[in-house]
């Protein structure tokens, strides 16, 4: 292993572009080895403005020795080849969320993973949040006692220009969701990472405000824990103003709410204090775990185990709102 992890990145839009330039900031832990896309003017672009290789293709990129990981950002419905792909390849890979569009695809995805024995992590940078880090501290030292409740609400707006701009938004096929999957995911990833598995679910579906679109633009969602507790989760895209996302956990011990990622209340019993957080970059604190665990071959803080459960819990809330019943999550086997 080099000092120095080279990334490639595959995927050049939006997303890919961000990491980008997060490997070419000067706190990057690894450097930018190679890029590609499937506009090959786009790829030849990139590395052009960036001083870096331009590979043919996929199996260019893949075939590099200086490639030792990769960051893949394409649309959800082709992470599973291209993962599946780069794991044989004996790379070391930081996926987009969601892992895969369904829970079949995330399997596979990590079957590959076990064969190749490199390390995967999925993007869900929200743990890395100050806030949500004492969050977890604390409950995992029942500073909120038994966990009796907790709402968590993803309101955001997205215009119908949005969904219009690129025929995979918006698709069960290329998108695999809507406001849950594609924007809702990172709070599904927090709230089952601070409060555990969920035992079953029951929810409502819906397209509200937009159009031409296959999937739902809101979901409410009631839940189970296993734990024995309740969680309410709501995640939309049709909220115009964007108010801020909210997290509240409730215990026979303590209560906490958190707003835009800020504690905003906070009471417990045995009265610990709640430090000062600094700001923090979340995806490069999410880059920095990764390369760590490249270097260090240890799991990364987001496993692919949990990045599977999130969809797990996903599929079974589309389920439920298909069926009008509740749903059990697709248990993890292993």
């Amino acid at each position: 292993m080099s000092e120095s992890t080279g990334i490639g990145v595959i995927g050049l839009g939006i997303i890919g572009n961000l990491h980008i330039q997060r490997l070419l900031a000067t706190t990057a832990p690894a450097h930018l080895a190679a890029v590609v896309d499937k506009n090959e003017a786009l790829t030849g672009q990139f590395a052009e403005q960036h001083g870096t290789y331009g590979a043919r293709d996929v199996p260019d990129l893949l075939a590099r020795e200086d490639v030792e990981a990769v960051i893949i950002a394409v649309p959800s419905g082709l992470h599973k080849d291209l993962t599946i792909a780069a794991l044989q390849a004996g790379k070391h890979v930081l996926l987009e969320k969601p892992i895969e569009v369904d829970v079949a695809g995330a399997d596979a995805i990590r079957a590959a993973e076990r064969e190749a024995g490199t390390v995967l992590t999925v993007a869900s940078q929200r743990r890395f949040a100050p806030a949500h880090q004492f969050l977890k501290s604390l409950l995992e030292r029942d500073g909120l006692g038994r966990i009796t409740s907790a709402t968590v609400e993803v309101p955001l707006w997205r215009t119908q220009e949005y969904y219009d701009s690129a025929g995979w938004r918006g698709t069960w096929a290329m998108d695999g969701g809507g406001a849950l999957m594609n924007q809702g995911v990172h709070l599904v990833d927090l709230a089952l990472w601070l409060l555990g598995d969920v035992e079953e679910v029951y929810a409502h579906t819906g397209l509200l405000a937009h159009e031409n679109v296959e999937v739902e633009d809101t979901v409410t969602i009631t839940a189970r824990l296993r734990s024995g507790g309740l969680l309410t989760f709501l995640a939309t895209t049709a909220a115009y103003g964007a108010p801020p996302i909210r997290v509240n956990i409730m215990g026979d011990q303590g209560s906490v709410i958190t707003v835009k990622e800020q504690i905003t209340s906070f009471s417990s019993v045995d009265h610990p204090e709640v430090p000062e957080f600094e700001e923090a970059d979340q995806p490069q604190a999410q880059l920095h775990d990764f390369i760590e665990a490249v270097q260090g071959r240890r799991d990364p803080l987001v496993t692919s185990a949990q990045a599977r459960n999130a969809v797990a819990f996903i599929e079974a809330v589309y389920e439920s709102g298909r069926t009008g019943s509740a749903v059990r999550p697709a248990p993890l086997r292993d």
